[in-house]
């Protein structure tokens, strides 16, 4: 039996990167998928490549109405919801000093503030799926690395995927109750999309930085993003049903040193 087998999994940012990747993971091991993201033609075609039982909503975490409608459009079309992945986030790099109050507002707000609303939309749900499940029901997060550690210049992005690290271990006593498990994955450096968009805070071309990262992984190499997904799809999983407020590194050994 694959190991989603009638699960129904929502993902936020599910059309492009560590989003898409998950999503396809998810679907091979057997789970109905909905992707929720705001890049309505990618989504769509991920769809339309994936065939039977995935579904494409629009979605922007930030507005509490998309959530909730993204919560109602999977239970419409799949009766449940068994795993939240609040995937959707967004880049900032640069000094301190150079986050105004826009920008302050806008990475905080995707970062942080739109998972606690995706959170608290898919919570009824999610609950019923806690009482009717032996396994439970999971809420999956992407931290980052730098919800782990931190370097220069991204400092306002560090702070928001450090508090996803601290609402995981809250909301994973808060809800163990209820049977519901919570945990993060923390990924270093991945190429997908949104690495362009950090280059900037770098202060170097993007195959010196490659370069320089893989550099700092012990184990030489960087993630690709099904090594992502790969983490995710274990602890969504029945196989993980003892794990719960956890923030998993996967960093090729770079928290070890």
């Amino acid at each position: 039996m694959k190991r989603l087998h009638s699960k129904v999994a929502l993902i936020t940012g599910g059309a492009s990167g560590l989003g898409e990747a998950t999503a396809r993971r998810f679907h091979e091991e057997g789970a109905k998928v909905v992707i929720a993201d705001i890049n309505d033609s990618r989504g769509r075609a991920l769809v339309k490549e994936l065939g039977s039982d995935v579904f494409f909503v629009h979605c922007d975490h930030t507005k509490r109405d998309d959530c909730s409608q993204a919560v109602a459009t999977t239970l419409v079309h799949f009766g449940s919801l068994d795993i939240l992945h609040n995937n959707a986030g967004g880049p900032f790099a640069g000094p301190l000093e150079s986050a105004d109050d826009e920008t302050l507002n806008r990475v905080i707000s995707v970062n942080l503030t739109g998972v606690f609303k995706m959170t608290q939309e898919a919570l009824p749900a999610l609950r019923r799926s806690g009482s009717l499940n032996s396994g439970g029901a999971s809420i999956l997060y992407t931290s980052s690395l730098q919800g782990l550690k931190a370097r220069p210049n991204f400092s306002v992005y560090t702070a928001a995927k450090h508090a996803i690290v601290g609402l995981v271990k809250s909301l994973s006593l808060e809800l163990a109750p209820a049977n519901i498990r919570v945990n993060a994955v923390c990924p270093t450096v991945t190429e997908t999309p949104m690495l362009e968009k950090f280059l900037p805070g770098m202060s170097q071309d993007k195959e010196t930085a490659l370069q320089r990262f893989r550099a700092s992984i012990p184990l030489g190499r960087m993630p690709d993003p099904i090594d992502t997904a790969n983490a995710l799809l274990f602890l969504a999983s029945d196989e993980a049903r003892m794990i719960t407020g956890v923030s998993l590194a996967i960093d090729g050994g770079q928290c070890a040193g």
